[in-house]
């Protein structure tokens, strides 16, 4: 038994305890739930679904017995008799969420429960809470004794809302990952005697793909869904093969690589694809979150689509390597690969010079226009004739130069053939004035300079083209 100084010992750290208590009885609340057994419930949750006043049935059947200081001040009562007159204000709204959760855990027998909610003060202001209450020894039966404790957590649940808000409207993808799989997946290959992942990954290729599904995605944020043109989170996370797929496996191989030998934050360009197949050219930040070093189970990955940046550097390249009326190779291009070709000489390499007949011509008595289309014919002509392993360009006003690496005269001539005939094919499906060309090559050999061969390519197009003024004189050339 205790005695008058114990009992006064443990009534003062029940009133002055740092944390708010509450003595209840839930006695009613066991009282209803023997009521709906006896009338054959059998299952809570299915009963709450279609009664779901039955909640604030249970809510007003608490009895609270006392509570202490903290508690009152917490809940700005003044006193404990203005609090306990006045619970409906407290117990109301959003306890409705987890009370839920807290009948469901008596209705199954636990004589426990831990969670977060929802009270209100008497002024109001609603307190996010963690409460935790447990049935007392000797009490099991009838619920007449409960202990609860409430902490006012609104301080952290605030900060927790705050930093969601600031990711969910990120103007830039976020992702929440869980690397773990991989860093296990990573020990075993270790255990093995796996030291060299980029080797192992030559000899496994099939390994990476298995990484990529080892990768459990947390959370992503709304622009992240906007990005990958998804309906909803549950969408995105279940189709995420449609999003990792084909040339991702490339630059993610690096990231395993990186993250194999201890790079745990890295930026990288790749690529990623949206729900409808679109192709995504992105650039992925990536960081392994502080304190997660050891497991990888949290990771922040940050995705920016820089397709239309990437679209804008192909495109000036593009204009640096190509003419733009023909979309053939230009100048610049044509002589960076010879060098490039002098540089590594494999021979044989052949070169065939083409001239644009009388586009002088041409231009004076029907206009640049027709002049410029005329070019653009020659173009077509080129582009069926020369395939991708070999390289056409346009190096001057009318003039264009043809590269076969590796093949040698007998190459040239048919080459030079399947374009004049392509030539007498072009002038079947367009107008007047004809597309006429002057032709020559030259193939080079050991001891003779790719800038010999050019000239003596050219040398021999002049020979065609007097040839072919020999044949058919200027003053009945038609147009």
């Amino acid at each position: 038994m205790f005695s008058s100084s114990d009992k006064e010992y443990l009534i003062s750290l029940f009133e002055h305890a740092p944390i708010s208590l509450w003595e209840q009885d839930f006695s009613l609340i066991k009282r209803s739930f023997d009521e709906l057994r006896a009338q054959g419930v059998m299952s809570l949750a299915a009963y709450l679904d279609e009664h779901p006043g039955f909640i604030d049935e249970c809510i007003g059947q608490i009895r609270t017995l006392n509570v202490n200081q903290k508690t009152v001040s917490m809940l700005k009562a003044g006193s404990k008799e203005n609090l306990i007159a006045n619970l409906a204000q407290v117990f109301r709204d959003g306890m409705r969420q987890h009370f839920r959760d807290e009948l469901l855990a008596l209705w199954q027998g636990d004589m426990s429960w831990s969670g977060e909610g929802v009270n209100y003060t008497l002024e109001g202001d609603g307190l996010d809470i963690s409460l935790h209450w447990r049935i007392l020894p000797g009490y099991e039966k009838n619920w007449e004794r409960v202990l609860v404790t409430i902490e006012d957590i609104t301080a952290r649940k605030t900060a927790e809302r705050r930093l969601q808000s600031l990711f969910e409207a990120s103007p830039i993808s976020l992702w929440e990952e869980d690397y773990s799989g991989i860093k296990s997946y990573f020990d075993s290959l270790r255990l093995v005697g796996v030291t060299d992942l980029e080797d192992y990954l030559e000899d496994h290729p099939d390994a990476v793909l298995h990484c990529a599904g080892l990768i459990k995605v947390i959370n992503v944020n709304q622009k992240t869904l906007d990005l990958f043109g998804a309906q909803s989170k549950e969408q995105l996370m279940n189709n995420l093969n449609l999003v990792f797929r084909d040339e991702m496996g490339e630059h993610f191989a690096q990231e395993l690589i990186d993250l194999w030998n201890g790079k745990l934050v890295y930026e990288r360009e790749g690529v990623n694809y949206s729900l409808n197949g679109e192709t995504i050219q992105i650039l992925l930040n990536f960081r392994i979150m502080p304190g997660h070093e050891e497991t990888f189970s949290w990771a922040l990955v940050t995705i920016q689509d820089i397709t239309a940046r990437k679209k804008a550097e192909e495109y000036l390249q593009y204009l640096g390597t190509h003419d733009v009326m023909t979309g053939l190779y230009n100048r610049t291009y044509f002589e960076e690969t010879i060098q490039k070709l002098e540089a590594s000489r494999s021979d044989p390499v052949s070169i065939i010079i083409i001239d644009l007949n009388y586009l002088k011509r041409v231009n004076d008595a029907f206009g640049h226009q027709a002049g410029d289309k005329l070019i653009r014919r020659v173009s077509e002509v080129l582009h069926a004739a020369v395939d991708n392993s070999h390289m056409a360009a346009r190096i001057g006003g009318d003039e264009f130069v043809v590269i076969l690496n590796n093949h040698d005269e007998d190459d040239a001539l048919e080459a030079i053939k399947r374009i004049q005939a392509l030539v007498i094919l072009n002038n079947k499906y367009y107008r007047s004035p004809e597309l006429s060309i002057s032709i020559g090559s030259a193939t080079s050999y050991p001891g003779l300079s790719l800038e010999r061969v050019i000239r003596i390519a050219d040398d021999n197009m002049y020979k065609n083209k007097a040839e072919y003024h020999r044949r058919r004189r200027d003053d009945t050339q038609p147009y």
